[in-house]
């Protein structure tokens, strides 16, 4: 792997954001600071200035200064470290190191609107009193005294300590830039998926829709777990996936989302290898396929594709439903389908046929036809369906994937206790692929 060292200072992404400012208008920049002044004179007459005091929206104390964090410049570096590397001159793979907030915007300047998909699994504030590190955190008398339950003395104004609400706002203060600086880096097509938890779920989505705009959201999606065996009140089943694209136009223009259908992989497999051993007899492969389907067991994936029996010189197919559906449209085509045999035109659904007369004439030219017809015109004709063809779905809004399995991966590979909470790294693969791989309609 070829690393190339840059000097010790991250993209100043405030300073290119002023310069993107002045690009557009010119006279609202002098000296390289912003006139705000001026910006209230050309856009104040226009009402697209959001003014007065009440203002939907999330506040929180530090919040100001957290936004101002992630375009504060870093001064670290990025250094290789080939000697703790695994294949350094020939591997396609980056782990960095480090803190995040530091490597995001270090990151700024070789991947800025390069990152096609971002998964974040940040901490789920579960801990007391949790306290985040990042140098602008008020410490807790700082924080008391700003909401009043102590006076300037640091006597109590209060019987109780309010360290609730602190909890939130270091873990939102900590949140903002992290999420900033990630969007920084997306494509516009790009998506970011984030783990989470009930304790900060409306937080997160609130400093989301803030960043990447609520047009911007795609799904909060659950992930059903293993019931947990300490609930007092409810088990707790699941937690969540957010998921927000920087565009959420260019990305639904750029390709449209799948994910592979569990179990197809293995059952073209399988079919392949029956081609292969019966040399293309179909009649065989198909009674092979029926006698395989039987055998596995009600809960393998593998056996919700029992439908894909047939086959022909295409591939392995369901020989699904020809009618249109029952609307009520007495327009439906009714065109005549002739089988290939007898010659004779072919039985008709009630319903009329789902293709139109264009669309079935090419489907029947095709080498092999792309319809599927019973033993005589009595029976009604089938569009054939392919495996190959429908591999792909639309990924569910919600999914059960035991947890566990991920800390036993991790167990085996690092020994216990290295990470608590570890993510299945199946889960992770699904959604690389749904955002960075071409998938069929």
């Amino acid at each position: 792997m070829k690393v190339t060292l840059q000097d010790g200072q991250s993209l100043d992404i405030q300073q290119e954001n002023i310069e993107a400012l002045q690009q557009l208008f010119p006279e609202l920049v002098r000296d390289g600071k912003v006139n705000f002044d001026v910006f209230r004179h050309v856009f104040g007459d226009l009402g697209v200035l959001e003014e007065g005091e009440e203002k939907f929206g999330s506040n929180w104390h530090g919040k100001k200064k957290a936004r101002q964090n992630a375009f504060t410049p870093s001064l670290g570096t990025l250094l290789p470290c080939p000697h703790e590397s695994v294949d350094w001159d020939t591997t396609q793979n980056l782990f960095i190191e480090g803190d995040n907030l530091e490597v995001l915007k270090l990151l700024q300047k070789s991947y800025a609107n390069k990152i096609k998909m971002i998964y974040i699994d940040p901490p789920y504030n579960k801990e007391k009193d949790f306290i985040y590190p990042d140098r602008f955190q008020d410490n807790l008398d700082t924080y008391l005294k700003y909401t009043g339950q102590l006076d300037e003395d640091g006597s109590a104004n209060s019987s109780e300590k309010e360290t609730i609400g602190r909890k939130h706002t270091a873990w939102l203060n900590m949140m903002y830039p992290r999420i900033q600086l990630a969007k920084q880096l997306l494509t516009q097509d790009g998506a970011i998926f984030i783990s989470i938890d009930d304790s900060e779920v409306v937080s997160l989505r609130e400093i989301c829709n803030e960043i990447f705009g609520e047009e911007n959201f795609v799904a909060q999606i659950v992930w059903q777990k293993s019931k947990k065996g300490d609930s007092k009140l409810v088990a707790i089943m699941h937690e969540y996936i957010l998921c927000y694209t920087k565009n959420k136009n260019v990305a639904i223009e750029s390709g449209i989302w799948r994910t592979k259908k569990e179990g197809v992989d293995e059952v073209l497999v399988f079919y392949q290898d029956l081609v292969n051993k019966h040399d293309g007899n179909h009649e065989q492969i198909r009674e092979e396929m029926m006698k395989w389907y039987k055998s596995l067991k009600a809960s393998d994936p593998r056996k919700a594709h029992k439908h894909y029996n047939w086959s022909d010189d295409r591939g392995l197919y369901f020989a699904a439903d020809f009618a249109g559906p029952d609307d009520g449209r007495e327009s439906r085509p009714r065109h005549e389908i002739y089988h290939p045999i007898t010659g004779l035109p072919c039985k008709k659904p009630s319903t009329g046929w789902r293709w139109d007369e264009e669309k079935t004439e090419w489907a029947l030219k095709q080498n092999p036809p792309r319809v599927h017809f019973g033993v005589d015109e009595t029976t009604i004709p089938n569009r054939k369906s392919y495996l190959h063809e429908t591999a792909y779905e639309p990924f569910a809004s919600n999914f059960y994937q035991d947890g566990r399995t991920a800390t036993l991966q991790v167990e085996k590979l690092l020994d216990k206790g290295v990470f608590q909470f570890p993510k299945n790294t199946d889960v992770l693969a699904k959604l690389m692929d749904l955002v960075t791989k071409e998938h069929h309609e």
